[in-house]
């Protein structure tokens, strides 16, 4: 009985703390391992949860909830990012928990960098010509026809 009265006095002065979470009981998500690549390789890519690494490579990532993204950067090749979704299938009696990282293994095709645009040079506006003053009527390649007589 004293076991029991003691719980219940512990209990009820974390209940007044207000730094009293529940969380603390959630358990951590679990791990997952995610192969990472890039074309070209050598890429550093980097999760949003944190891990990051250099192509082709494998790293840990808890299973969170949403997803995250990984970016892939390597000099003279245009940045790129893939979304990835984390699917937790939740287990029950005859069969256990399990999570799908998709896409696995996270591939980017980097892009070429072009190169540096270069200025463009403002060239001075062509002064506008008048219109050309209306010509002679070319002459024809005909004789001309005789004048009228006169009667």
């Amino acid at each position: 009985m004293r076991q029991v009265v003691v719980i219940a006095v512990a209990g009820a002065s974390l209940a007044g703390c207000s730094s009293f979470s529940l969380d603390a009981f959630k358990p951590t998500p679990p791990v997952v391992q995610v192969q990472l690549d890039s074309i070209p390789s050598g890429a550093d890519a980097k999760t949003s949860v944190g891990p990051g690494c250099k192509t082709p490579c494998s790293v840990g990532i808890p299973a969170v909830d949403g997803g995250f993204t990984v970016t892939y950067t390597l000099n003279k090749f245009l940045p790129a990012t893939v979304s990835v979704q984390v699917i937790n299938i939740p287990g029950d009696f005859s069969t256990p928990a399990s999570t799908t990282i998709d896409p696995n293994p996270v591939v980017a095709e980097l892009q070429p960098a072009g190169p540096p645009p270069k200025p463009a040079r403002k060239r001075p506006p062509k002064p506008k010509q008048p219109p050309p003053a209306a010509a002679a009527p070319a002459a024809s390649p005909f004789p001309p026809p005789p004048p009228p007589q006169a009667r």
